[in-house]
């Protein structure tokens, strides 16, 4: 597997059914060869099965709970102007994970259109900031992943529950 694997599993949470190719392609600013080649390896990997179409939710959960920060981790860089995540995250401000932070300089990831100044995390693909924009669900799914990445003990410990919920529970 590749990060941009986890992009497109997370994706595929919030369709009841297969969108197709070229519908994920758009929406996470993919090649169709690329989104091919993910769905592949996340069959290869045993969190898709092809047959249905369908991800294997609860094994999806557990490899991005488990796996996913040692097989992907990533490091708070320099500062630079981006996107929110992590914690900064819009979409989970909501959330207790926003009481449990006390950084001034807030996770970003690192776009040219960002107007946020923070210390930048390289998304797990390229699109993602663009993906974020028009799909809110997306973006604090992908947000979650950053805290277990890049977070400590008390965020890491929300963010695995808050996925595990989101993720096994999902609308379909």
């Amino acid at each position: 597997m590749i990060s941009q694997d986890v992009v497109v599993a997370l994706k595929l949470l919030q369709s009841s059914q297969w969108p197709g190719f070229a519908r994920l392609s758009e929406a996470l600013g993919m090649s169709l060869s690329q989104v091919h080649r993910s769905i592949a390896r996340l069959s290869e990997s045993r969190l898709f099965v092809d047959s249905e179409q369908t991800l294997q939710r609860a094994n999806l959960a557990k490899f991005i709970i488990n796996g996913l920060p040692f097989a992907f981790p990533a490091r708070l860089g320099e500062i630079v102007r981006g996107v929110p995540t992590a914690w900064a995250c819009s979409e989970l401000k909501e959330t207790k994970l926003a009481g449990l932070v006390f950084d001034d300089l807030v996770p970003v990831w690192p776009h040219s259109d960002g107007k946020i100044k923070g210390r930048g995390i390289e998304p797990l693909h390229p699109g993602v900031p663009m993906a974020v924009r028009t799909d809110k669900e997306l973006y604090a799914l992908l947000a979650l992943v950053d805290v277990l990445r890049v977070g400590r003990a008390r965020e890491r410990e929300f963010a695995e529950a808050e996925l595990q919920k989101r993720i096994v529970h999902a609308r379909t």
